[in-house]
């Protein structure tokens, strides 16, 4: 059995891997800036915890990491504001990581999207650029870390049933049901060999763990 802490364990993804994590018997603590989002992540087996990572300095976070066995950056910003996207999406996510690091959580995985890079390409005037600019640089930062990170990396994400099924080789533009994302971080965090590795996936026709083994 494993601790893990969910950070945005109130988002689309988080509601639906913390029931994946609790049903094989880990122990998961979701982390929600709301409290009136206790119930709906209590009703998914975890352990709701009120924080708001965003305000929280590193110090605050190594307190809250303390004790488990891995995170995942599952939060966001939502876009629309780019002052909150940074603050979230870029700093305080790189805050995570610092405090993970002297906390003793080594295993990090972070739930990002199939573009991000330093290179992006979205224009400065797009809406999406604050958010395509943080999660790049919270990427990056990650990859050169201590951590043993792993960086999901799925296109643009649907609310449809889920398949179990994705493809890593060739993932086209990356389109995925939230819930086979939140499996494939569930078989993350079961698999070492992908661990130090950014896996860009979208549904296909291999099976989750058999498309992520290194």
């Amino acid at each position: 059995m494993s601790s893990v802490l969910i950070i945005g364990g109130h988002g689309k993804v988080a509601l639906r891997l913390a029931p994946i994590l609790t049903s094989r018997g880990d122990a998961v603590t979701s982390i929600i800036r709301n409290p009136e989002h206790t119930d709906d992540v209590s009703r998914t087996g975890a352990t709701a915890r009120v924080a708001d990572v965003s305000s929280l300095d590193e110090e605050s976070l190594v307190d809250l990491f303390r004790g488990h066995d891995a995170i995942v950056w599952s939060a966001g910003a939502g876009g629309g504001d780019p002052e909150r996207t940074y603050a979230v999406d870029r700093d305080a996510a790189i805050r995570s990581m610092s405090a993970a690091a002297t906390a003793g959580v080594s295993r990090y995985v972070m739930v990002s999207y199939i573009g991000s890079r330093r290179d992006h390409g979205v224009a400065q005037d797009d809406p999406f650029f604050a958010y395509a600019e943080a999660k790049s640089i919270a990427d990056e930062h990650l990859r050169g870390t201590d951590l043993e990170w792993t960086i999901l990396a799925p296109g643009p994400l649907t609310l449809q049933e889920p398949t179990g099924l994705i493809s890593v080789a060739d993932p086209g533009d990356g389109r995925v049901t939230r819930a086979d994302v939140a499996a494939v971080a569930a078989a993350t965090l079961a698999d070492p060999s992908t661990i130090r590795r950014t896996i860009p996936f979208g549904n296909g026709e291999t099976p989750i763990a058999e498309a992520i083994r290194a």
